[in-house]
């Protein structure tokens, strides 16, 4: 039996057993839903994804401007960057670990919550596309691994040698000195996060990385984890990350946003206080970047950052622009 259909037999009865004490004691934030819902709808549909990745927003928007629903669209988006060999921190050609080897980390939402993830993928291009699998496909919402690749072989995924004579190269470089120090905006700029509101006013996000360059083999950092580098919530809005993962993951930061922005704050400063919850825990260290992108269901966008050069694609009827992000440190 698929997951869904599981999940959906096995939740009828307390669905309706918890659904009138939680509206009772919800007070004021089904209002402000109501209000948010009811609210003008100009920027959607639309696609945001971090970085300047214009190639996966314009795909993205292919998706939502011929009628296509917005985990489609986030899905295809994020393809685009995992096949493009010049992107040496997503998909095929991305950074090896220390040992040599790529490793791909990937996750999907919908506007249902379902989700779907894989972590330490090698040897398949496409991470983003096994993690939907995962979700469709399994009772599961994680694999790992060898578990993941051989469920990917199991779905018709091909084997494919994902180390690049360039990124090759530069790892024989790098272990001259094995000096494991990312550079902000650069190497530690690891991910493209992608969400994306349809015509129906519907959520989903998506969001696929190689990892830092030349970790230790085994690493995993936020992108994969729903919660942390991705979530969505479709009464509410969405939410994803980018940057060094382990500090994301330590303020389960995507959900945070989600959840702020439940209480009313806008994407703005929901990601605001998203960032400093991030250097409230790092007082003493701010050598490395964060960036968090958020929408809301209105179609609002938010970004915000630790240093300066971080920015984020939103691609709208209004049209299609590389948005530059505040940032807490000034240049």
């Amino acid at each position: 039996m698929k997951r869904r259909k599981f999940l959906k037999n096995s939740s009828t009865l307390t669905a309706g057993m918890i659904t009138a004490p939680l509206i009772a004691s919800s007070g004021s934030p089904l209002k402000e839903f109501r209000t948010m819902n009811n609210a003008s709808k100009s920027n959607i549909p639309i696609a945001i994804c971090t970085w300047d990745f214009g190639n996966a927003t314009a795909k993205a928007w292919e998706v939502l401007n011929s009628g296509g629903n917005s985990l489609d669209a986030v899905h295809q988006g994020v393809m685009v960057e995992e096949d493009n060999l010049d992107n040496q921190t997503v998909g095929n050609g991305g950074r090896p670990d220390r040992d040599g080897n790529v490793t791909l980390d990937a996750c999907i939402m919908d506007k249902d919550a379902n989700c779907g993830a894989v972590l330490a993928l090698q040897n398949i291009a496409n991470p983003i596309s096994v993690a939907r699998k995962v979700m469709e496909e399994t009772p599961h919402v994680m694999l790992v691994g060898k578990g993941a690749e051989q469920f990917a072989y199991e779905q018709g995924f091909e084997r494919t040698n994902l180390l690049t004579e360039k990124s090759k190269q530069e790892w024989e470089e790098w272990k001259k000195t094995s000096q494991y120090k990312p550079i902000i905006n650069i190497e530690n700029h690891d991910t493209i996060g992608m969400l994306a509101i349809d015509k129906n006013g519907d959520i989903a996000g998506a969001c696929t990385t190689s990892g830092m360059a030349y970790k230790m083999a085994g690493r995993v950092g936020d992108s994969p984890i729903i919660g942390a580098g991705l979530f969505v919530d479709n009464e509410v809005g969405g939410a994803t990350a980018t940057g060094v993962g382990e500090e994301v993951v330590r303020t389960v930061g995507s959900f945070l946003i989600v959840e702020l922005m439940r209480q009313g704050k806008s994407p703005q400063e929901a990601c605001e206080e998203g960032v400093k919850r991030i250097i409230a825990k790092n007082k003493d260290k701010q050598d490395f970047q964060i960036g968090f992108i958020a929408i809301n269901k209105n179609g609002e966008t938010g970004a915000y950052c630790i240093h300066p050069g971080f920015t984020y694609r939103t691609y709208t009827q209004e049209g299609h622009v590389n948005n530059p992000s505040g940032s807490y440190l000034e240049s």
